[in-house]
């Protein structure tokens, strides 16, 4: 039987009550719970998936464990997602994981075309729900 991922990320939810989440017709968010944390939404596409951190990064995946994971990953103290703007338009996401107490960059998601000429920002968000 095929795991059924938004079904799993569900149950597994149930152990942090403090988790808000969205359901949609073949999707789900998880909202964050805080000013200092990303929202993180799955959606099924038949057999594939893609998830999603901060309205901007995502990746796909055709194994439902490796998604769950990004999910886990995503909610983890090990994790930050980095934004940058122009202006008050996001363009860039970058994943980071931390190693040896240093971010590192693992993933970008970038938009090809953005206001260039609008004031350089960049923020740093983390869910730190799951901590070792």
């Amino acid at each position: 039987m095929a795991l059924k991922l938004i079904e799993e990320i569900k149950a597994r939810l149930t152990k942090y009550p403090q988790l808000r989440i969205v359901e949609g017709e073949g999707s789900i968010e998880i909202l964050p719970v805080d000013d200092e944390g990303f929202a993180i939404a799955v959606y099924e596409h038949g057999e594939e998936f893609t998830v999603a951190y901060g309205g901007g990064w995502h990746e796909e995946f055709s194994d439902p464990i490796e998604a769950l994971n990004c999910v886990a990953f995503g909610l983890s103290e090990e994790c930050r997602l980095q934004t940058t703007f122009r202006g008050n338009s996001p363009y860039r996401w970058v994943v980071e994981y931390l190693e040896d107490g240093d971010w590192i960059e693992d993933s970008v998601t970038a938009l090809f075309f953005f206001p260039f000429w609008r004031p350089k920002k960049v923020t740093y968000r983390q869910n730190k729900v799951l901590q070792d």
